[in-house]
């Protein structure tokens, strides 16, 4: 598997192999559907810039400026990019509404050719979109999974443009183009929202899901051995690494050293299966103990319970 480095390098390239292509088929054509989608390709290409830009700045260690890392850097890429995909949907929309009031009706030159150069650039991109959401998902890069999607919602609309082309090219209801257009405008709308819809989470430093807090809670009871409870979970994730913090309750004449083992050990078993997990545990005595049904997500622990492993 690549990394995300890599791949977004390769989102560049491709970007700009498919776009040529595009372009070649809307000169060859003159048709706005076809123009339509060239565009959203150039919106592509800007978008894998974003992404590259984005990866490279969140894989920074933390620092002085930035101690819990830079990775929402990529949620920021991914709004970016739906910003633009919005905004291409916009640009294609003037367009064919200018066909539409135009009222003019013309063939479209040497469309079963353009429709095969667009059909090349359309199966690159399928395959391409397939091994970033692949990549993307594995590695937690939220950048890399929205130009995956974004890519694949491309996909669809260049085989929506090339069915209405062959249906005009059948039928010589030559109107179909524009309206064809904007068909793939609202359906770019839609991807649009889509991809910022997925990032705001991110941005917003939202709780993982349920049953990933549920998980998380379970591990803390299966080796917290000689604690008592864990209460007050916070999680949230930024891309790749995951963030975790809890108080954790210990008998007030436990040795130091031996609250930090338990410690240890909690934090070795949430990272075995985060690797990237953050894991932050602040600990207290056993009067700052809260009740089992109190809020807070408290934990049980029997004390007396050997060590996990």
């Amino acid at each position: 598997m690549m990394s995300p480095a890599r791949l977004s390098v390769g989102s560049l390239a491709v970007g700009l192999l498919v776009l040529l292509l595009k372009v070649l088929a809307w000169q060859m054509t003159g048709s706005v559907a076809l123009f339509s989608d060239a565009l959203e390709s150039i919106v592509n290409l800007v978008t894998a810039g974003a992404a590259f830009a984005a990866i490279r700045v969140a894989a920074r260690p933390a620092d002085r400026s930035h101690p819990w890392g830079h990775q929402k850097a990529e949620y920021l890429a991914a709004v970016l990019e739906g910003a633009l995909i919005v905004f291409a949907a916009l640009l294609i929309l003037r367009e064919a509404a200018g066909v539409l009031l135009s009222g003019a009706e013309r063939a479209l030159e040497a469309p079963w050719f353009g429709l095969a150069i667009n059909g090349a650039a359309t199966a690159i991109n399928l395959v391409w979109a397939r091994i970033l959401l692949r990549g993307g998902r594995a590695a937690g890069s939220a950048a890399l999974v929205a130009d995956g999607h974004h890519l694949m919602a491309d996909v669809m609309t260049s085989f929506g443009v090339a069915l209405g082309i062959v249906l005009a090219g059948l039928s010589g209801i030559w109107l179909l183009d524009p309206l064809l257009a904007i068909a793939v405008a609202i359906n770019v709308l839609w991807s649009g929202w889509i991809v910022i819809r997925a990032s705001l989470p991110g941005l917003m430093d939202a709780a993982l899901p349920p049953e990933e807090q549920a998980a998380i809670r379970a591990e803390i009871a299966e080796v917290g051995g000689g604690a008592a409870q864990a209460h007050d979970l916070r999680t949230r994730s930024d891309g790749r690494v995951t963030f975790i913090d809890f108080h954790l309750i210990v008998p007030g004449d436990m040795r130091v050293d031996a609250a930090h083992a338990i410690c240890d050990r909690i934090e070795a078993r949430l990272r075995a299966s985060r690797p990237n997990a953050s894991v932050t545990i602040h600990v207290e005595p056993e009067h700052k103990a809260k009740d089992a049904d109190a809020p807070g997500d408290v934990v049980l622990i029997d004390p007396a319970a050997p060590p996990g492993s």
